[in-house]
């Protein structure tokens, strides 16, 4: 079986080794900008293809391409074949007891903080320095029209509480942080840390910026402990190399009783998003992004997830358009 979808926990994904081992004739050779590159040196030199390449993950892509089936579910992204979420399961993909949750997350893995060379799980397509890959700067949004308005919606009218002192961090940031520009207005600190800096100076809601590649330096040592009310994390987790050493850091900076959000979709550079996000569906990411923060040790509490993407009415409730999702958490009070 290629593709395991709908299991959770540490045995949910396969390898990129083991995603790819399809050939390549397999998949038509069409190459338009809505299109999935191909397999072999076309895949693992994106680092030139920019982002006219972000697509539906390798999962929903390669499914997709070789005409398969979701294993299960009646709902699938017509853009992707990717069997979606009925309503309800992303809520309900999160654990109500941990103590029964074993860290998808392998201790041998560098993801977890490990000096261990070992990173299968979060080992990618296109290895090269993250820095060439985004050294250019796209001005571009990543999902459909609708599901801007939605994370845009979600982040300034639930995300956020502006007040006098209200700080928040675009963590992965770029030209825009889908925050109201009335509502930005009212946020004296908005800092924004990304790869790219013509797009980070062209973000009208920051008010400070800095460039840097986590998975190089996964430590957030620009800001001060317990310095921020809200950390954002915007259609990016599934690129994190080392996302719970990144979000013991963002426990860290979170003032106690402040949140992170995280958002996502299944669309994404596919030579970039690692293997554990690759080999899984949406259930599974919620899952994924719930385990890193509960096992990060960043002192997060209180973990939800919600299905932020449009439905259609009728029996089946359908998703319309680009699904959206996001995973929050808040930092427990001493």
């Amino acid at each position: 079986m290629l593709f395991n979808q709908g299991t959770r926990g540490p045995q949910a994904s396969q390898s990129p080794a083991a995603l790819w081992s399809v050939s390549s004739d397999k998949l038509d050779g069409d190459k338009d900008d809505n299109s999935a590159c191909l397999l072999s040196s076309e895949v693992v030199e994106t680092g030139q293809m920019g982002r006219k390449g972000f697509i539906g993950s390798s999962v929903t892509v390669l499914s997709a391409a070789l005409g398969l089936q979701p294993a299960w579910g009646t709902s699938v992204d017509p853009k992707t074949g990717i069997r979606l979420p009925d309503p309800g399961e992303i809520e309900s993909s999160i654990p109500t007891d941990w103590s029964t949750e074993e860290n998808p997350i392998n201790s041998s893995d560098p993801a977890s903080g490990s000096k261990s060379e070992s990173n299968t799980q979060f080992a990618r397509l296109d290895n090269t320095p993250d820095s060439i890959f985004y050294q250019d700067p796209r001005f571009v949004e990543h999902v459909d029209e609708n599901a801007v308005k939605l994370v845009t919606e979600y982040i300034s009218n639930s995300a956020i509480q502006p007040g006098r002192d209200t700080a928040v961090l675009d963590l992965c940031s770029s030209w825009t942080s889908h925050i109201d520009k009335n509502v930005a207005q009212k946020i004296p600190r908005i800092a924004g840390l990304g790869m790219n800096a013509k797009e980070l100076e062209s973000n009208p809601s920051l008010t400070e910026w800095i460039v840097q590649d986590l998975n190089q330096n996964p430590e957030l040592s620009k800001y001060e402990t317990e310095s921020f009310d809200v950390v954002l994390c915007q259609l990016s987790i599934d690129y994190l190399t080392k996302p719970l050493q990144v979000l013991k850091e963002v426990g860290r900076i979170l003032k106690p009783g402040g949140q992170v959000h995280i958002i996502f979709s299944n669309r994404l550079f596919l030579s970039k998003a690692v293997g554990l996000w690759t080999g899984g569906d949406d259930i599974d990411h919620a899952y994924y992004v719930s385990s890193y923060l509960h096992f990060c040790d960043g002192g997060f509490e209180a973990i939800k997830a919600k299905d932020l993407s449009t439905r259609k009415g009728g029996k089946d409730q359908r998703i319309i358009g680009d699904p959206m999702f996001v995973v929050t958490a808040t930092k427990a009070k001493a």
